[in-house]
C-alpha cells in the first residue's frame, strides 16, 4: 500500500515545554507587577493590622476573663456569655434598633441617591450641576463631633434656636433630648442627609457612563424623559445598585456609632431608641468593663454581618449572575 507522503512527527521523550512550578510562577508574577504590590502593600499592612490582628480577641467570647491570668489563661466557658446576652433584654433591644434603623436608612437613602443623580444627571448648566454636586457632598465629610454640636445648638432644652422658637410662641418649654418618640424620624433624617452625597455622586458617574446614543435613539422614537429613565439609565444602573444593596445588607447589623452615640449625647432617657449594637459594646467596655459580654455582641454581629453578606449575594446571583459581587 502506497505511503500518502504525509509524515508522522512524535515528539521524543522528555521534551516539550517543563511545566513550571506553582513557585515559579508566583516568582514570575511578583518580578512582572513588583510596583503595582508594593502600592498594594501599605493598604494590605493596614487591613492585617487593623482588622484581622484584633480578631484574635473574639476568644473573649467564649472565656470568663480574668485579668490576673490574662487572655490565653482565662477559663473557658463555652457558650454561657452568648446565653446571658440573648436571655436578657438587651439583646432584643439591640437587634430590632440596628436592623430597623439599617432597613430603613438603606431604602430613603437608595432612593434619594438615586434621585439626585437622577437630577443632577438632567442638569444643563455645568456650573450649576457642579455648585450642586459640591452641596450636597458636603456633610459626607463633616464628623459626627461636629454634627452633633450643630443639633445641640439647635435642640438644647434651654437656648436652641428651635426650643427658644417654640417658647417664644407658645410659652411652653421643650425638651427634645427627653423625648424618645422624636428620634428616630430625626436621626433617618441626619443619616440621609450626610450620606446621600456620596452615593449620588456615585450612581451620577454610572449614569454618566451609560452611551448617549441610546438616549438619542429614544428621541427619535419619541420617548418621553421619563421613558427614558425607565428603560434606560435605570436599567443600566442595576449592576452598581446590586452592589451597594448587597455592601448594605452586609453593614445591616454595624450601627453608626458617632450618630448614636454623639449625636443623642449619650442620653440615658433614649437608649430605647438609639441603643444599638456599637454603641452596647462600647457601654459594656466604659461602664461595666464586661469585655466577655462585649466579645460576644460583636462577635454575634460579624457572623450575622457575614451570612447576609453571602445569602444576599447568591439571591442577586439567582436573578442575574452578571450583578453579584462574587
Amino acid at each position: 500500500m502506497a505511503n500518502s507522503g504525509t509524515q508522522t512527527y512524535s515528539a521524543p521523550s522528555g521534551s516539550g515545554t517543563p511545566r513550571r512550578s506553582i513557585g515559579k510562577r508566583i516568582a514570575k508574577e511578583f518580578r512582572e507587577n513588583a510596583w503595582l504590590y508594593l502600592m498594594c502593600l501599605p493598604g494590605v499592612l493596614t487591613l492585617l493590622v487593623f482588622c484581622y490582628l484584633p480578631m484574635f480577641g473574639l476568644v473573649l467570647a467564649f472565656q470568663k476573663m480574668d485579668y490576673t491570668k490574662g487572655i490565653l489563661g482565662s477559663p473557658f466557658v463555652g457558650l454561657s456569655n452568648f446565653k446571658f446576652l440573648f436571655t436578657s433584654t438587651d439583646a432584643w433591644i439591640i437587634t430590632r434598633n440596628t436592623v430597623c434603623y439599617n432597613i430603613v436608612f438603606i431604602i430613603v437613602n437608595m432612593s434619594l441617591s438615586i434621585g439626585f443623580a437622577l437630577v443632577l444627571s438632567e442638569l444643563r448648566s455645568k456650573t450649576f450641576a457642579k455648585t450642586m454636586q459640591t452641596i450636597i457632598m458636603m456633610p459626607h465629610f463633616l464628623s459626627w463631633a461636629v454634627v452633633a454640636i450643630i443639633v445641640f445648638a439647635f435642640l438644647a432644652p434651654t437656648n436652641g434656636y428651635i426650643p427658644s422658637l417654640i417658647f417664644q410662641l407658645t410659652g411652653q418649654r421643650v425638651n427634645f433630648y427627653m423625648r424618645p418618640s422624636f428620634w428616630p424620624g430625626f436621626l433617618v433624617f441626619l443619616n440621609a442627609w450626610k450620606g446621600i452625597g456620596y452615593s449620588s455622586v456615585v450612581y451620577l458617574a454610572s449614569i454618566t457612563g451609560i452611551s448617549r446614543e441610546f438616549y438619542e435613539a429614544a428621541m427619535i422614537d419619541g420617548a418621553t424623559k421619563g421613558q427614558q429613565i425607565k428603560y434606560i439609565t435605570l436599567p443600566h444602573l442595576r449592576a452598581m445598585i446590586s452592589i451597594m444593596l448587597i455592601m448594605s445588607i452586609g453593614s445591616i447589623f454595624r450601627g453608626d456609632f458617632g450618630l448614636f452615640y454623639l449625636v443623642p449625647m449619650d442620653n440615658g432617657k433614649l437608649y430605647s431608641v438609639t441603643q444599638v449594637i456599637d454603641t452596647y459594646i462600647y457601654r459594656g467596655l466604659k461602664e461595666l468593663q464586661n469585655a466577655n459580654m462585649t466579645a460576644a455582641a460583636g462577635m454575634y454581629q460579624s457572623v450575622v454581618g457575614f451570612i447576609l453578606v453571602i445569602v444576599s449575594n447568591k439571591l442577586v446571583n439567582k436573578i442575574d449572575p452578571d450583578y453579584g459581587m462574587f
